[in-house]
């Protein structure tokens, strides 16, 4: 089995992207999802957030505020790296066993959808990279349409990232996304029908 890397920017079009090739008949891995697993009360990491930043420990719902977290770790490089810590081994070790549950399955291939993939080195995990794209004023729009976005949170975010520039260049396909969910599906098809054939 060969394991496609899925990777972009905030609001360049991953989600939706990995939900293409759910359809598409792949499995997909969301390291989104499995984080925030981990934070849930009954999760991995729980207590150990709770505690490492106790300022996003919300005493009267008993919850770590992923709100106020963000607001911790994001701009703050120190804190980031802490947090990155803490989670990437447990969300390294969930990858494993979904890789292992989709070969035991008799798929061909499987998508590990990452959005730090370039940052935490984890293409070297994958055999194909795709990095999803879209013009800046359409990333803009998107990440601020989000329920408590802010400008300043937004680039804050970004400088936590690397620039997609970079991403695209690392990755071995990129995928449009500024066109529109038809044009997207279409690009992710094709490429998944010669993954199929083997020729891509």
């Amino acid at each position: 089995m060969k394991v496609i890397g899925l990777t972009g920017s905030i609001g360049m079009g991953k989600s939706v992207a990995a939900n293409m090739l759910r359809r598409l008949g792949l499995p997909v891995f969301d390291s989104d999802r499995a984080v925030h697993d981990l934070l849930n009360p009954k999760g991995a990491v729980f207590e150990t957030v709770a505690l490492t930043f106790p300022e996003s420990w919300d005493k009267k719902k008993l919850v770590i505020d992923r709100k106020k977290l963000g607001e911790i770790v994001f701009g703050n490089a120190e804190n980031r790296q802490k947090l990155e810590s803490i989670l990437h081994p447990l969300v390294w070790f969930e990858q494993k066993k979904f890789l292992s549950a989709a070969q035991k399955s008799g798929a061909k291939w499987a998508v590990l959808d990452i959005p730090l993939l370039f940052e935490t080195g984890s293409e070297r995990k994958c055999d194909l990279v795709i990095c999803v794209d879209a013009p800046f004023l359409i990333q803009r729009q998107r990440v601020l349409g989000r329920p408590n976005m802010t400008e300043e949170k937004f680039f804050n975010i970004l400088e936590g990232q690397m620039p997609n520039l970079e991403k695209k260049r690392r990755a071995d396909i990129t995928i449009d996304t500024g066109l529109g969910c038809a044009h997207t599906f279409r690009q992710l098809k094709t490429l998944v029908g010669q993954l199929q054939k083997g020729t891509a």
